[in-house]
């Protein structure tokens, strides 16, 4: 047997899409994992595995995902590039980062709420504080 190679041990940046586009979309609606598994016959941690990326989403789980979670199931692509489009191709280290962010309770909470400011200067001054926010930490971590 052969050693496991690096995707074997990563998952799949459209996993780790899915995966969090199932969460974003679970806690948008207010369903715990426990509930949304119980509807679609898993376990809590199946559906873990699932948003994590760690284990893939069949095509047939993710139909009934959809309808559990009320969005079609091209929502859960939304965000990736066009798979025909040859210079859309994105490396998979921003998709990482996304996940990751939207991981966190924060983030995700971050990402359901900002799009719910509609004036686009209010939007605009928070991205302004939360940069120079991050600048500081920047500046005191080269300190």
């Amino acid at each position: 047997m052969s050693a496991p190679s690096d995707q074997d041990r990563h998952p799949n940046p459209i996993d780790l899409h899915v995966g969090a586009r199932i969460r974003m979309r679970r806690k948008i609606l207010g369903v715990s994992q426990e509930r949304l598994a119980e509807d679609l016959g898993l376990t809590f941690q199946q559906v873990q595995k699932y948003e994590r990326g760690a284990n893939r989403v069949s095509a047939s789980k993710l139909y009934e995902i959809a309808r559990s979670l009320q969005s079609s199931v091209a929502y859960f692509f939304e965000g990736l590039a066009d798979p025909t489009d040859a210079e859309g191709m994105a490396d998979g280290g921003s998709e990482q980062f996304v996940h990751d962010f939207l991981m966190t309770p924060e983030g995700l909470e971050l990402a359901s709420l900002f799009p719910k400011i509609s004036r686009s200067k209010v939007r605009r001054r928070i991205l302004d504080l939360v940069r120079s926010m991050a600048d500081e930490e920047v500046a005191e971590a080269d300190d």
